[in-house]
């Protein structure tokens, strides 16, 4: 399949034409979530960011197979050499099964996801589910040369990879060993590790750890990277499209998985990565130690001190496309609400199109200019800022159209439709929301009303100096009143 879509490569820092190894099938992985606590907004962004692009890659005609795994299989964070994992000690504080942690923060996942209107993937592995083909990857990499047991544990030797691959480990994050060697303790006789910057791929268990599973080494635990090199290559192959993550999956998770794949099998495992970047809060780093967080449902609710007013699931998502997955993203309730505002004129534009009369011809819109500014935007690296601009240059033309500045021919009308269908809910993936009218907005609808009719009798009274005053005020107040043969009717702006 042609198209002129190209994507931004972490690996190598540019942007590539899209070409898939097997088109028009697309492999597509990203790295699922740790299922111990409650899902953040730093990964909702990412889930957020590749639902956009499984959408726009089926809008494309690829047939695209999305996995997004589920880590439910304890491991030390870092590859420390001791500890507890985080599931288990989450179990352990709440007196129940790790598995119960595992369950109730999965459907917490789902859910949020659910509220953003996400696609699910067409698989969604987890770990546990694959313990004995990470044991079989590891003996693999072990008769290949590339690990080496101590005391029942199994570590990865990146020197001898490196050594026969060309000082590969490190190429996607742009790290060199002997940096890394430098910035790591110095062995102290403690660590069993031969090299410092070696990493885990099995741990032998401590008698408190919880999550444990017989291997030839050990009773113990995978570590941390093994699992997704295991489920990307199970069910996408050896080598596959695209790889996705947050920016901090980059090193080390990213960088161990190129590393045990081509160990394995002897070839590069993705040929397109791609990573999103942070979210702020009001100006400052997400952080739990610092108490500037925010969860998605405290968000939706408005049950928090950092935010100014709830928003919905689709205007939060509305604001994220607003930023490109690559560039950081802030949160506040300026940036919120001005998000939220665009968002309430785009489907008010969609509803306008839909009531519109065709005329004989189109005036002052060029569809086949304004269509291919629109995938142009797409097809340069899901340059969805750039899209959503263009889209209110249609908003601003349906606008002229109902005001009578503008016409629109019935075949133009029936194209522009849906194509604004299909870039506003099938590739963008928002979602009309029923606005339910609370007692103020009755209030001010039926006060309006009575400002009208008031301005509609001063008319008709010749009284024109009251009629304009009343305009004027309601100008002001940043309402417009919109005079048509079909009556009077406002927006507030």
């Amino acid at each position: 399949m042609d198209t002129n879509l190209h994507v931004y490569n972490s690996l190598s820092a540019k942007k590539e034409k899209f070409e898939p190894i097997k088109a028009p099938f697309v492999g597509m992985y990203v790295c699922g979530p740790t299922v111990y606590s409650y899902v953040h907004l730093g990964n909702c962004r990412t889930f957020i960011s590749f639902d956009l692009i499984y959408r726009y890659l089926l809008h494309l005609g690829y047939k695209v197979r999305y996995v997004r795994n589920i880590t439910d299989a304890g491991h030390l964070e870092n590859d420390a050499d001791e500890g507890e994992d985080k599931i288990s000690k989450k179990a352990r504080l709440e007196a129940v099964e790790p598995m119960e942690i595992v369950q109730k923060y999965t459907l917490d996942f789902h859910e949020v996801l659910d509220k953003f209107n996400n696609l699910p993937p067409n698989i969604e592995p987890t770990a546990t589910g694959h313990i004995v083909e990470q044991i079989d990857m590891i003996q693999d990499i072990i008769n290949e040369g590339f690990a080496y047991e101590v005391n029942g544990s199994v570590y990865f030797d990146v020197e001898t990879y490196n050594a026969k691959f060309g000082n590969e480990y490190g190429k996607l994050s742009g790290r060199k060993i002997d940096e890394l060697m430098a910035g790591t303790r110095d062995l102290d006789g403690q660590s069993e590790k031969r090299s410092p910057v070696d990493f885990a791929l099995w741990k032998k268990a401590s008698p408190t750890h919880i999550m444990r599973w017989n291997s030839p080494w050990s009773v113990g635990f995978p570590g941390w990277h093994l699992e997704c090199s295991v489920m990307s290559s199970k069910y996408l192959g050896d080598s596959f499209d695209i790889h996705g993550g947050g920016m901090d999956l980059k090193f080390p998770h990213h960088e161990c998985e190129i590393a045990q794949c081509k160990a394995a099998n002897h070839q590069d495992p993705v040929k397109y990565w791609m990573h999103t970047n942070m979210l702020t809060l009001n100006g400052a780093r997400m952080s739990k130690s610092t108490g500037n967080t925010l969860l998605p449902n405290e968000l939706f609710t408005g049950n928090n001190d950092k935010l100014e007013k709830a928003f919905s699931p689709i205007v939060v998502r509305f604001f994220m496309m607003q930023a490109h997955y690559r560039s950081p993203l802030d949160f506040s309730s300026d940036a919120l609400m001005a998000a939220e505002k665009g968002y309430l004129r785009l489907m008010g534009a969609l509803n306008d199109l839909e009531e519109l009369k065709p005329a004989e011809t189109t005036t002052a819109f060029d569809l086949e200019e304004w269509k291919s500014k629109c995938y142009a935007a797409m097809d340069d690296d899901f340059n969805t800022p750039i899209l959503i601009a263009h889209l209110f240059e249609a908003v601003k033309f349906i606008k002229a159209a109902k005001d009578g500045k503008a016409s629109i021919a019935a075949t133009d009308k029936a194209a522009l439709q849906e194509l604004l269908n299909a870039f506003v809910f099938d590739i963008l993936g928002l979602e009309k929301e029923e606005q339910q009218a609370s007692g103020d907005d009755e209030l001010v609808d039926g006060l309006m009303k009575t400002i009208i009719d008031l301005r509609l009798d001063a008319r008709q009274r010749k009284d024109y100096a009251t009629s304009d005053r009343i305009r004027d005020h309601l100008q002001n107040l940043n309402i417009v009143l919109k005079d048509s043969k079909e009556g009077t009717s406002w927006e507030k702006e």
